[in-house]
């Protein structure tokens, strides 16, 4: 069998990685909602159908769901850096395409190329989880993963501003300036990483998961103009069906898949997967509402008659929040664990919902709600890779980041989907315009609460492990990954490692490699020479121990996939003793 390949980076990482990367990923988001201000103006600004120019936004939603797996499986296996530095090229590339025309057709092939850097966020993530320390990676994660709402956050007024004053293309040029800028610092900052996963890039896997998350998001995006039970729409979301379960099916017969839906089946990464959709639910309805209720004029009695620059400014500390609450939930996480922290966000999130049907009467109190709701989506966007990179091997880090990033833009794609057709439906219709009402903003509040308290039950059901249980996330180097106590470990081997003289042999790596040789695990040998590492699925595997001063040594064992340890003790160079 052959083992995942591994290099020192070039030089290590320095205290300017995270906030690079981080820029990175607030790079990426903005692009998200780059267009916001200006969604209204783009039939005029493109000289087409307002259903034409809504492929503009469909268009970067589609590439960026189906870039975000693809390009974490791509950086597992050719570098984690090489790979978000492409994606940040291809984002630059996209808004200079977007810059230099006012046509439908060229608009939207600039949009798909900006929807490719969504990758950018789990990219990130496994970079953060190869290089840093302990201490820092927790604080880390959770800036990375709050960037997607602090660029967001932060995207708003910026565009609205530009939009007012200046030709609307300045966007685009803008933005990539910003991607290129990012891609300077990550070449000057970010080293590569030094974790590779053996195996090819499954190309047919890519094309089944393309095609049928396209088929799944059109339908979910389009399905209000083209009417939720017209023939076009039940259909397409009966042929993403079949084409997902076709590639599922595939995917379990691929030596090397795209995406290991074994361990993507594991109740901790599944219910995890799962909670990601509905806090991606929660996180949308407040951005799609609170902007509407604020720039309404005051005359409906209920809008607030705000700029479309207050309006941004107003929504803009839900962003902010989300970035400071970084540290914080670091600190909680270390002490009660991100599954702690995930239920903390979310009933912060159903808080900040609750009250925020309140408090729509006033501007003052929409920045209230902001901030509320930036902190519990925060901690609770915070939790989610830690819960990831907990579960899966770290060969596997930035494929399983993609998947649960991906997640979230479904659960975006939902709620925009849903809240755009419940405010279309609760509009006053005066003059032609479709106004909405202060009941549709209510329901589409309380539709948010029904998410978060889906989100709270799956999150309650996930596994709940003390500290001293917790795989370790990362340490100073590859060695340190999947850390635990030896004499608590479920499913798994455990024993020591001891040397020709039956010595304990402390801080020895011990490498837990697949039926497929591919690195399922990773661990240090304790003072007294203990190990253990978790299996992911029942089947043959191969423990290879080495430590410095003595000779390696591999030794071939089966695990039934049942919950019980397997005591195996590796003797250093030659001999085996079992327990």
């Amino acid at each position: 069998m052959t083992l995942t390949t591994t290099s020192r980076p070039t030089r290590s990482a320095s205290g300017a990685v995270v906030p690079v990367l981080a820029f990175a990923g607030i790079v990426v988001a903005v692009m998200q909602t780059l267009l916001v201000p200006v969604i209204k103006d783009l039939p005029q600004l493109l000289d087409t159908a307002p259903s034409n120019a809504t492929w503009v936004l469909t268009s970067t939603l589609l590439s960026g769901a189906v870039a975000t797996p693809i390009m974490g499986r791509l950086g597992d296996l050719n570098g984690k850096r090489r790979m978000l530095i492409t994606s940040l090229a291809v984002m630059v590339v996209g808004a200079l395409v977007s810059a230099f025309t006012s046509a439908l057709i060229p608009m939207i092939v600039g949009r798909t190329l900006q929807g490719f850097a969504m990758g950018a966020i789990p990219l990130g993530i496994g970079l953060m989880r190869d290089m840093l320390p302990r201490e820092r990676l927790g604080s880390a994660m959770a800036l990375m993963s709050s960037s997607i709402g602090v660029g967001g956050g932060l995207a708003l007024p910026s565009a609205a501003l530009v939009a007012q004053h200046t030709n609307w293309h300045a966007l685009f040029y803008g933005a990539a300036g910003l991607g290129v800028l990012a891609i300077v610092l990550t070449l000057l900052v970010v080293p590569e990483s030094p974790m590779r996963a053996r195996g090819s890039f499954d190309l047919p896997g890519a094309l089944g998961l393309s095609a049928g998350l396209v088929l799944l998001l059109l339908p979910v995006t389009k399905g209000s103009d083209w009417g939720w039970s017209s023939g076009t729409t039940l259909g397409l979301f009966a042929a993403a069906v079949v084409v997902l379960l076709l590639w599922g099916l595939m995917e379990l017969r691929v030596a090397a898949p795209l995406v290991d839906l074994r361990t993507t089946a594991r109740r901790e990464v599944l219910l995890t997967n799962l909670a990601s959709i509905m806090v991606g639910v929660s996180f949308y309805v407040v951005s799609l509402v609170l902007p509407q209720l604020l720039q309404l004029p005051s005359a409906t009695g209920y809008g607030l008659g705000q700029s479309m620059v207050v309006a941004g400014l107003c929504v803009a500390p839900l962003g902010l929040t989300m970035m400071f609450i970084a540290p914080v939930y670091a600190r909680l996480s270390a002490r009660y664990g991100p599954k702690v922290t995930l239920i903390t966000g979310l009933l912060i999130i159903a808080i900040g919902y609750g009250g925020g049907l309140g408090l729509m009467d006033a501007a003052w109190q929409t920045v209230v709600t902001s901030v509320v709701l930036g902190a519990g989506i925060g901690l609770a966007y915070s939790s989610l890779p830690a819960l990831i990179v907990g579960a899966v091997p770290a060969s596997e880090t930035g494929a399983a980041n993609g998947l649960n990033t991906l997640m979230r833009s479904i659960g975006t794609s939902v709620s925009s989907a849903v809240i755009g057709m419940v405010l279309a439906n609760t509009a006053h219709h005066a003059g032609g315009r479709a106004i909405p009402t202060m009941h549709g903003f209510r329901v589409s509040f309380l539709i948010a609460t029904a998410a978060v308290a889906v989100g709270l039950l799956l999150a309650l059901c996930l596994p709940g492990r003390s500290r001293s249980t917790v795989p370790q996330l990362r340490a100073s180097s590859e060695e340190d990954a999947n850390l635990v106590r030896a004499e608590e470990v479920l499913r798994g081997f455990r024993g020591r490692i001891l040397d020709a003289g039956c010595s304990p042999v402390a801080r020895a790596k011990v490498t837990l490699i697949d039926r497929r040789g591919r690195q399922a695990g990773a661990a240090l040998s304790a003072e007294d020479g203990r190990y253990a590492l978790t299996v992911p699925a029942e089947g043959p595997y191969v423990l290879a121990a080495r430590a410095a001063g003595h000779g390696p040594h591999a030794l071939s064992a089966t695990h039934a996939g049942d919950d019980r340890a397997v005591d195996l003790d590796l003797a250093l160079p030659g001999e085996t003793v079992t327990a």
